[in-house]
């Protein structure tokens, strides 16, 4: 059983910032499994991964498909019998969404689903391995799309971005954080929000201004900060107001 290195599992990790990610992560020394919903293409971005020498292994996990993660965490625990590292990278949205009054219903259901409903459950299923870490770290890749006070701004600079669906559930998983990082105040488990900022992807039709390099920038920071915050809703250069 491989238990010498920090082990690290990302969610959504096939493609954009999850896969930087798990390059920088593999590079600072660890073991990183890149979880993906598509077998076909986690198993390629792992293999990418691997011919530059890193250590990373895929494992199948779907956020719309909660037994998937009951299997991968019943696979990290045989082969690496804990773990450091819980990024909830993992995300979806929906030609569907818009602001409230127009919003298709079957768009907040399927992105609330995925983006807030899933981390829950990948979460839980994840959490006795951490837990056997002795000291370990949840990171919520978040948006500051997803924090109500800027949202309440009509200065703010996204302040007409109303996208019901998808701002809802990352002020959803910022409430998850915030309760979750309570309920772990006196343990070893440190939970943190990540706002990568506005990176091009897949998710946004690659029209964000940030590179994939850039949006892993801070979230490979948190994870490597010894010891880490938690409870906190970070930015690169600070922290945001829920």
């Amino acid at each position: 059983m491989e238990k010498a290195k920090k082990v690290a599992l990302i969610t959504g990790a096939n493609k954009g910032i999850g896969f930087e990610v798990a390059r920088q992560i593999a590079r600072a020394g660890w073991t990183v499994i890149a979880a993906a919903r598509n077998e076909a293409l986690g198993s390629q971005a792992a293999a990418k991964l691997q011919a530059e020498g890193l250590d990373v292994h895929f494992v199948h996990l779907d956020l719309d498909a909660h037994e998937t993660a009951l299997t991968a965490a019943e696979t990290i625990r045989n082969r690496f019998g804990k773990l450091d590292l819980l990024i909830n990278n993992a995300a979806m949205a929906s030609k569907g969404d818009g602001p409230p009054s127009k919003v298709d219903i079957e768009a907040v259901k399927a992105v609330m689903d995925t983006n807030y409903v899933g981390s829950v459950a990948v979460t839980q299923a994840m959490l006795p391995l951490l837990e056997r870490a002795g000291k370990a770290q949840i990171i919520n890749v978040s948006s500051e799309l997803g924090s109500v006070s800027l949202h309440n701004d009509p200065d703010w600079k996204y302040a007409p971005v109303k996208l019901l669906a998808y701002c809802a559930s990352k002020a959803a998983l910022n409430m998850f954080t915030v309760q979750l990082a309570y309920e772990f105040r006196d343990g070893n488990i440190a939970v943190n929000s990540v706002n990568p900022g506005y990176t091009a992807t897949d998710l946004n039709g690659h029209s964000g201004h940030q590179a994939v390099e850039e949006g892993a920038a801070e979230i490979v920071r948190a994870a490597l900060l010894d010891p880490p915050v938690t409870g906190k809703f970070l930015e690169t250069g600070g922290e945001l107001s829920w």
